[in-house]
Parts: structure tokens; C-alpha cells; sequence
């Protein structure tokens, strides 16, 4: 037989209450509990309905006083926590004490333990995992250098970002190929997976967590490509070849253009020179027609008189 005391500390009237001494303590129980962030948990007392000389205290890692109930001949005391991280999340089921955690955090992972006094004291304890939202993961392809092997390599990466709490895993149809956890971290994970490009099965990434899970779906070649890609495929030949006669074609009329432009500048100013000749001879031819037709009239003057 054990002997076990609680202090319940509980403010009436500026008195603290109380200490209960009891024999016959059990022995604590624990039970682990996983949440989705963002949903709502309750922690469960085993009770239906709370009687009289009864006290139910929770606490969270083992200092922070939740939620407690006492009755007592001529005294019934109802707490519940409003302060921290718990504000506006912490609720209580007024008939049998169970803890009501609402649109719970990961910030409220951790050790929980409930107190239950009567003729004896009773623990249990819960261990609280919140997962957050599980990522997609996002896969890669690293190819390898081109060679004359004919089992050329490409590199798969698996990967996710800012998990706790998971496994990261490849799988070949319905067969697990390699698995990686990571349990207290928040960070970066990778998982790396070597294939062959005649490969034709199709693989998948799987990140789990004991609630969830999500999946990506690939075929090799969707993110690999082949040394030998080009010459196996004839569209992607095809598509290469206007490709070059594109360019070339480009090119050629851009010299072209070139050319013309050059012939183009070199006969305008060949014309400009010619013209600017012409001009001087047209004008001498003029000024001496003008002369001889003043001297023809000063004869005609020279006649009349």
C-alpha cells in the first residue's frame, strides 16, 4: 500500500486549498495521443459523472495548472486555464472533467496529467503529438553525364520542407524501396533514389505521419532525360533539325539585309554626286544664253536709231 499527497492550489477567499492525503495510490498510466494542427482533442477522465468529495486537477508539463474541479461538503470550485498559449483553447465537460483542447497547436504538444482524488489518488498521463499539415513532396531528377555505357544513371531526390514527426519513404509499385524518419526537427528532408532510364515502372514518395499521408506519382521519364533521347526519338529529331535551318535561315537573311543596306547607301550617294555635276553644267549653259540675248539687243537698238 502507498501513501500519496496533492496540493491543489485554489484561491477561496484568499485562503489556499488544499492538501488531500490519501492511501492506495495506482500507479501512473500514460496513453500517447496524435492530432492534426488545427483540430480539437479531448483528454478523457474514464468518468460519467463527477460526485461529491471528488477532486480532478490537469496539468500540463507537470507546472502549468489547466483545469481543476473540487467539490467538497460546502464548497464546489470550477477552474479552468485563460492564459498563454491556452487562451481561448481550453474548455472542460462540466460532468466528467475531461479536458477539451480546441483548434489545438503545435505548441501544445507535450506531457498532460490528470489527478483524480477521492478515496484514493489515480493518475493518468497522455502524451499530446499535434503534426502540422503535411507538405506534398516534391521530386527531381538529377541525370548523369552522357557515356558510352549503356546503363545510363538519373538521380531521383525526394523532398520536403519543415516537417516533425514524419517518414519520408520511395516505393516501386506496392514494394517499399528505402524509408527515412525524422521525429524532433523541423527541417528540410530528402531521400534520395538511383534508376536506370530503360526503367518502365512507376515509382512513388510517400510522407506519413500517424495520421495522414501524402503521395507523389512519377514515371522515370518525366523528370529524366536520356543521353540517347534525341537520337531514339524521332519528333525530338525532327523539332532539332527546323531548330538549325531556323537559325541558318535567320542568319543568312540578316546578311542579306546587310548587303543590301551597304548597295543601298553606296548608289544614293553615287546619284547625289552626279546630280550636283548636271547642276553646275545646266547653269553655266544658262548664263551664257542670257548673254547672248542682251547683246542681240543692243544691236536692234543700234539699227532703230
Amino acid at each position: 500500500m502507498t501513501f500519496s499527497c496533492v496540493m491543489a492550489f485554489v484561491d477561496v477567499d484568499n485562503i489556499l486549498l488544499s492538501i488531500a492525503c490519501v492511501f492506495g495510490a495506482d500507479a501512473d498510466e500514460v496513453t500517447s495521443v496524435s492530432v492534426m494542427e488545427g483540430d480539437s482533442v479531448t483528454l478523457h477522465t474514464r468518468l460519467t459523472d463527477i460526485q461529491r468529495d471528488i477532486q480532478i486537477l490537469w496539468t500540463f508539463q507537470l507546472n502549468t495548472r489547466l483545469a481543476e474541479i473540487i467539490k467538497r461538503e460546502q464548497m464546489n470550485i470550477y477552474f479552468v486555464s485563460n492564459d498563454g498559449i491556452f487562451r481561448d483553447h481550453i474548455q472542460m465537460d462540466n460532468q466528467t472533467g475531461s479536458l477539451i483542447i480546441t483548434n489545438i497547436t503545435t505548441e501544445h504538444s507535450g506531457l498532460y496529467k490528470l489527478m483524480i482524488g477521492s478515496d484514493k489518488i489515480s493518475y493518468i498521463s497522455f502524451t499530446v503529438i499535434v503534426h502540422a499539415r503535411l507538405p506534398v513532396p516534391v521530386i527531381t531528377g538529377n541525370s548523369s553525364q552522357c557515356s558510352s555505357s549503356s546503363s545510363e544513371k538519373c538521380v531521383l531526390l525526394c523532398s520536403v520542407m519543415n516537417v516533425t514527426h514524419v517518414s519520408l519513404s520511395w516505393y516501386k509499385g506496392k514494394s517499399l524501396l528505402s524509408s527515412i524518419s525524422v521525429s524532433d526537427l523541423n527541417i528540410r528532408l530528402s531521400l534520395h533514389l538511383e534508376v536506370e532510364y530503360q526503367d518502365t515502372n512507376t515509382y512513388r514518395c510517400v510522407i506519413n505521419n500517424p495520421i495522414t499521408h501524402h503521395t507523389q506519382h512519377l514515371h522515370i521519364t518525366d523528370v529524366c532525360e536520356s543521353c540517347s533521347a534525341l537520337v531514339q526519338n524521332p519528333h525530338l529529331v525532327g523539332i532539332t533539325v527546323f531548330l538549325v535551318m531556323l537559325v541558318v535561315a535567320t542568319a543568312a537573311v540578316g546578311v542579306m539585309c546587310l548587303l543590301y543596306n551597304r548597295n543601298t547607301r553606296h548608289m544614293r550617294h553615287t546619284r547625289d554626286e552626279e546630280e550636283i555635276h548636271y547642276a553646275d553644267t545646266t547653269f553655266r549653259a544658262r548664263h551664257n544664253e542670257i548673254s547672248k540675248a542682251d547683246d542681240h539687243t543692243v544691236y536692234s537698238s543700234v539699227a532703230l536709231s
